[in-house]
């Protein structure tokens, strides 16, 4: 609502000035252009290139000013078109994972939009601590869970499609860590999709700071809506419920 309101507002004050342009480029020219020496950015003579130079910059400035219509809160959207400072490093969309495979189609994250709302206070709280949040996972496409399967058919470590999907193929889960603003990670248990004891939130078996960290994040993200999975510090899903997704294809 915030970008629909500030975006409105920033049209409707650049029009009016434009507008105020035109009126003085008219004064001029029906007074004869007095005084026009004073004003050098207006041709006084010129009134049809002015009107011109109005419709030509109000054009760009709707072009340039993206007013976003609130989505529905199941709504699958892009995080980054909510959350811009959020940083996120899609890891299945990169050999950078457990399976050493390109497992996505697309770069982005997407959730809906109702978890985004939450994540955005999330953000703002870290933020305000000097951090901001990173994104390893969010909705999975069904097919992509498929291909995980295939990959590593353990149920330990990859939710079986055939009996069920994962909670992230329902577009309200996300993979996340806090990263300095700079983009350095701080010390967590582990890195991401470590399948080690050390992974869970016992915390016991990782450093005191590494512990910290990690509870400082599950607090945040407890408080603002979110329900951690044990055995991942990093996974959090959203309290609000939502159906799997069945068709949903990310924009590549």
């Amino acid at each position: 609502r915030y970008l629909y309101i500030r975006d409105q507002t920033v049209l409707s004050m650049r029009i009016k000035r434009i507008a105020l342009y035109s009126l003085l480029a008219f004064v001029l020219s029906s007074t004869g252009c007095s005084g026009a020496e004073s004003v050098p950015v207006l041709s006084c003579y010129d009134v049809t290139w002015m009107t011109e130079a109005v419709k030509t910059s109000v054009t760009e400035i709707k072009g340039q000013i993206k007013i976003k219509k609130i989505p529905e809160k199941e709504e699958l959207v892009c995080v980054k078109d909510y959350i811009p400072d959020i940083m996120v490093e899609l890891r299945y969309a990169t050999q950078n994972n457990f399976t050493g495979e390109v497992i996505y189609d697309f770069n982005d994250a997407y959730l809906r939009y109702g978890t985004i709302e939450k994540l955005l206070q999330v953000q703002q709280e870290i933020r305000e601590n000097g951090y901001v949040l990173k994104i390893w996972d969010a909705y999975r496409p069904v097919y992509a869970q498929f291909d995980l399967w295939e990959i590593c058919p353990n149920s330990i470590y990859v939710a079986n499609p055939n009996k069920g999907y994962s909670s992230h193929s329902k577009g309200n889960t996300v993979d996340l860590t806090i990263v300095n603003k700079d983009g350095t990670e701080i010390p967590m248990p582990t890195g991401f999709d470590d399948f080690s004891a050390k992974a869970d939130r016992d915390y016991s078996d990782c450093l005191k700071e590494e512990a910290q960290n990690a509870r400082f994040l599950e607090e945040i993200m407890v408080k603002y809506g979110f329900e951690p999975y044990y055995g991942e510090w990093w996974h959090f899903e959203d309290t609000d419920a939502y159906p799997v997704e069945m068709d949903y294809i990310p924009e590549s």
